[in-house]
């Protein structure tokens, strides 16, 4: 028999028992465990690499999401065009909206790698409502805009309401750090701001 010709397990097991075959030396520990080891490695690499990366992730990369919609993934590229990353499951769900069942599912196919210097912000529970929210409120509730900021945002709601973050970012011209720190803290309300109109005695 040709040396190193491939035997189904159990009959060179029974050649081995009777003689007939040389017995195989079995790996010691340590080279059992430095190829498991190795294979381990080699499918963590290969998960990696089907995962999405959401802060370069592509159109069609999003769209292997389950249940994703085409004016969301518009929404992700937009901001991924302005500079905006994502820090974690939590930012993705609330800047789409979504059902935590939903971002559950899709958690084992994304990776949240960060680029840059600087961290992602913590973010605030209760988010304003920036199509409606009075310039007191604006004040309290959000520092990170000054007062520049502030006027300019009042000017542009009257002209049209805000859609998102990424219509936010566009009109205002903000930096992407302050756009990711408005993340979870903001919601855009529907239908127009109107004038703030004192109330009557």
């Amino acid at each position: 028999m040709a040396r190193g010709h491939w035997l189904d397990p159990l009959a060179r097991s029974l050649l081995e028992a009777t003689g007939q075959l040389p017995r195989r030396a079995k790996p010691t520990p340590a080279a059992a465990s430095a190829v498991e080891h190795e294979l381990l490695e080699l499918k963590q690499r290969q998960e990696q690499q089907r995962r999405l990366d959401v802060n370069r992730a592509s159109a069609a990369d999003w769209l292997r999401l389950p249940g994703i919609t085409p004016p969301q993934v518009d929404l992700l590229l937009r901001l991924q065009r302005g500079g905006v990353q994502l820090s974690g499951l939590d930012d993705l769900q609330r800047l789409l909206d979504l059902p935590a069942a939903q971002v559950q599912t899709w958690e084992p196919l994304l990776l949240f790698r960060w680029y840059g210097d600087g961290a992602p912000l913590p973010t605030s529970p209760r988010p304003v409502d920036l199509n409606h929210a009075s310039t007191t409120l604006l004040e309290q509730q959000l520092p990170q805009l000054d007062a520049v900021r502030r006027a300019r945002l009042l000017r542009e709601r009257q002209r049209a309401p805000f859609h998102d973050l990424a219509d936010l970012q566009q009109r205002l011209q903000l930096p992407p750090a302050l756009v990711e720190d408005l993340i979870g803290k903001v919601r855009f309300g529907q239908g127009p701001a109107g004038p703030q109109l004192p109330r009557s005695a």
